[in-house]
C-alpha cells in the first residue's frame, strides 16, 4: 500500500463494505470459480488416472452448477441498517445544504427569486414607499415608529444610537 495512509485504507475499505457488490453476483462469481477449479481437478484426475478425484470433482462441478441454476430464483435485499443509513445521510446532506444556503446569504436570494418575502418586510417596504410618496400622509416619524415596533433589533440599535447622541 505504497502512498496510502492507514486512514485512507480504512476509509476505502469502509466505503467498499457500505457500497458493496451484489451478494448474488458474488455467489455467481464464486460458483463459476468453483466450477473452473473442479474442471481443473477433473482434467488432472483423468491425466493421472485417479477415478476418486474425478468422481469428487464432478460432484463439486455439479453442485456449483446447481448453485447457478438457483440464482435466477433469488433476489438481492438491501439490509435495513444500510437503507436507514442512506436516509440519514440524505437528511444530513439536506440540512447541510440548507445551513450553507442560509449562512452564505444565498437562501435570501433564493427566497427573493421565488417571491417568498416575509410579511413584515412587505409591510415595512409599503410604509417606506408611503413615506416617500407625497400623496400619502405617512412621514419619517411614522416610518421609524412602525419600524421600531416591528423589529426589536432595529429598536435596540435605535436606542443605542440615541444614547450615544445624547451624551
Amino acid at each position: 500500500m505504497r502512498g496510502w495512509t492507514r486512514s485512507s485504507a480504512s476509509l476505502s475499505l469502509a466505503t467498499s463494505l457500505l457500497v458493496g457488490c451484489s451478494e448474488l453476483a458474488k455467489v455467481s462469481r464464486n460458483a463459476t470459480a468453483i466450477q473452473a477449479e473442479s474442471q481443473a481437478l477433473i482434467d488432472h484426475g483423468i491425466a493421472v488416472g485417479d477415478k476418486e478425484v474425478v468422481t469428487r470433482a464432478e460432484r463439486i462441478n455439479g453442485l456449483a452448477g446447481d448453485i447457478h441454476g438457483s440464482i435466477p430464483h433469488l433476489e438481492d435485499r438491501t439490509p435495513a441498517w444500510l437503507s436507514t443509513l442512506w436516509w440519514v445521510a440524505a437528511a444530513v446532506a439536506l440540512v447541510a445544504i440548507a445551513v450553507i444556503l442560509w449562512q452564505t446569504g444565498l437562501g435570501t436570494a433564493v427566497r427573493i427569486a421565488i417571491g417568498w418575502l416575509p410579511r413584515k418586510k412587505v409591510i415595512d417596504a409599503d410604509l417606506a414607499a408611503g413615506m416617500l410618496n407625497p400623496d400619502k400622509p405617512e412621514d419619517a416619524r411614522e416610518y421609524v415608529a412602525a419600524r421600531r415596533a416591528s423589529d426589536p433589533e432595529f429598536d435596540a440599535a435605535w436606542r443605542r444610537l440615541h444614547k450615544k447622541g445624547s451624551q
